[in-house]
C-alpha cells in the first residue's frame, strides 16, 4: 500500500510539474521598428486574381500556380519534376526522418521496459567460508535469471516536455523546407523552360534573317555581275551573312545547356530530353497582384521555417535549464532466478525489487551552464537568421516589384525601336535598289533591326522568369477564384 501511495504521489506530480525554461513568443520579424504598411512599389491591382486570404499555411501546397502562363508542356514538365526530381525526395526523406525524431522524444514520456535474460556459471573458493562455516571444497553451480526491467523518468521539470517541443518545431521547420524546395523546384523548372523557349524564338529569328541575307547576298552578286555595284557591296554582304551564321552555335549552345537543366530537375537523363514543340504565339504576361508584407509572412516557407526554429532553439534553453535539476526514477525488476532450468519458471523462483533513484547534479565543473549558455547564444542566432530571411524576402519582393515595372517599359521602348528599325531598313533597301547608296547602309539598317528584334525576344523571356520570380517572392499559392 505504501508504495502504491508512492508511486501515485510521484505520478500526479509528473503531471503536474511545469516545465522550466522561457515559455516561446514569437521574436519581431523586424527589429526595433513595426513592418511596413505596404510595399514602395506596390500599386493598385484591378480586374486581376488575388492572392488566397493569408492565414497560417505555409506547410501547404502552394498550388499548380503555372496554369496561369497556360502552356501545356510547362505543365507536363512540373508533373515529371514533383514526381522524379531527387532534391524534392531527399527533402521528403529529411520531412519522415524529422516525424520519426518527435517519436524517439515523445519515447521518454512512457516507462521504459527491457529483458536481459542470462545464465552464469559460477564456482566459489576453497578458501571462502560457506554459508558461515570453514572453508571448505568448491562449490560449482549455475544462475539462470530471466528478468523484467522497469526505468521511468518522471518529467518533473518538464525536460522530456521541452525535448518534444523542440522536436515538434524542428519538424514543422521541415516541412516547410520541403515546401521550399517545392516551390524552388517550380521556379527553376518554369524559369528555364521560358529562357528555352526564348532562345529558340532568338535562334528562328537569326535563322529567317540568314535567310534573308542570303537572298541579299544572291541579289549583290547578280547586281555585281550587271556591273551595277562593287565587290565591296559583295563582301559586305558576305560578311554580313557569315556573321550571322556564327550566331546559331551559340545559341545552340545555351539551349542545350538549358534542356539539359530541365532533364535534370524532371529527374530525367540528359541523354535523349527533348521538348515537345508547341505553337509560335506572342506569350500573353499575366498581371500579377502584390499582396501586404502581413500576408507574405505567413506566406513564404522560408520564413516560417526560420520562425519554427527559433522556437526549436527556445525549447532547447529549456532542456539545458532542467539540467540543473534532479531527475528522478522509477525502478522496477521482475522475473525469475534459479540455479536448475527445470525450476526456472517455478513460483518460488521469482524475484523483484521496486523504488526510487535520484540524479542529483552537485558538481559538474561548469558543464550545465556552458550548455545553458551555448542554448541562448544559439537562440539568438536563430532571431538573427529569421530576421534576416524576412528582410531578405522584402528585398526580393522590392526587386520583382521593380522588375515588372521596368521590364514593362523598357518592352515598349524596345518594342517602338523594332518599329523604327524595320522603318530604316525599308528605306535603306529602296535606296539600295535605287543606286542612291551603297551596300554598307542597307547592311547596317539589317543588323540593327535583328538586334532590336532579338533584343525584344530576349526581353519577352525576362518578362516570363521575372513574373514566376515574384510569384516565388511572394510564397506562390495562385488562386484565380478567390476575390
Amino acid at each position: 500500500m505504501r508504495t502504491a501511495i508512492l508511486i501515485s504521489a510521484a505520478a500526479i506530480a509528473a503531471i503536474a510539474g511545469c516545465s522550466v525554461g522561457p515559455d516561446y513568443h514569437r521574436p519581431a520579424a523586424v527589429n526595433s521598428q513595426p513592418l511596413p504598411a505596404a510595399f514602395t512599389g506596390a500599386g493598385p491591382a484591378t480586374n486581376v486574381p488575388e492572392w488566397k486570404l493569408a492565414q497560417p499555411s505555409a506547410h501547404l501546397s502552394r498550388g499548380a500556380w503555372w496554369n496561369i502562363f497556360g502552356r501545356a508542356e510547362l505543365d507536363r514538365l512540373e508533373q515529371m519534376a514533383a514526381t522524379n526530381n531527387q532534391d524534392l525526395a531527399a527533402a521528403a526523406a529529411q520531412l519522415e526522418q524529422a516525424r520519426a525524431l518527435v517519436r524517439v522524444a515523445r519515447a521518454d514520456f512512457f516507462p521504459q521496459l527491457s529483458a536481459q535474460p542470462s545464465v552464469t556459471r559460477q564456482r566459489t573458493s576453497v578458501n571462502a567460508p560457506q554459508n558461515g562455516s570453514p572453508a571448505g571444497a568448491p562449490y560449482t553451480f549455475s544462475t539462470l535469471l530471466a528478468p523484467l526491467d522497469l526505468t521511468w523518468e518522471l518529467d518533473l521539470w518538464g525536460r522530456v516536455r521541452r525535448e518534444t517541443e523542440g522536436a515538434r518545431a524542428r519538424f514543422a521547420a521541415v516541412a516547410d523546407d520541403l515546401e521550399s524546395a517545392r516551390l524552388l523546384l517550380q521556379a527553376e523548372v518554369a524559369g528555364d523552360y521560358f529562357l528555352l523557349r526564348a532562345l529558340e524564338s532568338e535562334r528562328s529569328l537569326v535563322a529567317d534573317t540568314i535567310q534573308t541575307y542570303r537572298r541579299s547576298l544572291e541579289l549583290t552578286q547578280n547586281r555585281r555581275k550587271g556591273g551595277i555595284v562593287s565587290d565591296l557591296d559583295t563582301s559586305q554582304a558576305e560578311t554580313q551573312l557569315r556573321v550571322a551564321e556564327a550566331e546559331l552555335p551559340a545559341l545552340d549552345l545555351q539551349r542545350d545547356n538549358l534542356l539539359h537543366a530541365l532533364a535534370t530537375l524532371c529527374g530525367q537523363p540528359a541523354t535523349g530530353f527533348e521538348l515537345r514543340p508547341e505553337p509560335a504565339a506572342s506569350p500573353e504576361i499575366p498581371a500579377l497582384p502584390v499582396s501586404l508584407p502581413s500576408e507574405l509572412l505567413e506566406r513564404r516557407p522560408d520564413i516560417a521555417s526560420a520562425e519554427r526554429r527559433v522556437k526549436a532553439a527556445n525549447s532547447d534553453i529549456g532542456v539545458a535549464t532542467s539540467a540543473f535539476y534532479p531527475r528522478i526514477f522509477l525502478n522496477g525488476a521482475a522475473g525469475y532466478q534459479s540455479i536448475s532450468a527445470s525450476s526456472l519458471f517455478d513460483w518460488p523462483s521469482r524475484v523483484w525489487a521496486l523504488g526510487p533513484s535520484i540524479d542529483l547534479p552537485i558538481f559538474t565543473g561548469g558543464r550545465n551552464r556552458a550548455q545553458l549558455a551555448s542554448a541562448r547564444a544559439a537562440y539568438e542566432g536563430t532571431v538573427a537568421n529569421y530576421r534576416q530571411t524576412v528582410l531578405t524576402a522584402f528585398e526580393e519582393v522590392e526587386n520583382q516589384i521593380s522588375a515588372q515595372r521596368l521590364l514593362a517599359e523598357q518592352f515598349g521602348a524596345q518594342s517602338a525601336a523594332v518599329a523604327a528599325a524595320q522603318h530604316t531598313l525599308a528605306i535603306s533597301n529602296n535606296r539600295y535598289q535605287a543606286g542612291l547608296v551603297t551596300y554598307l547602309e542597307v547592311a547596317t539598317a539589317q543588323t540593327i533591326s535583328l538586334s532590336n528584334e532579338r533584343a525584344l525576344v530576349q526581353l519577352t523571356g525576362q518578362r516570363l522568369v521575372a513574373e514566376v520570380a515574384m510569384i516565388k517572392a511572394l510564397g506562390g499559392g495562385w488562386d484565380e477564384g478567390v476575390r
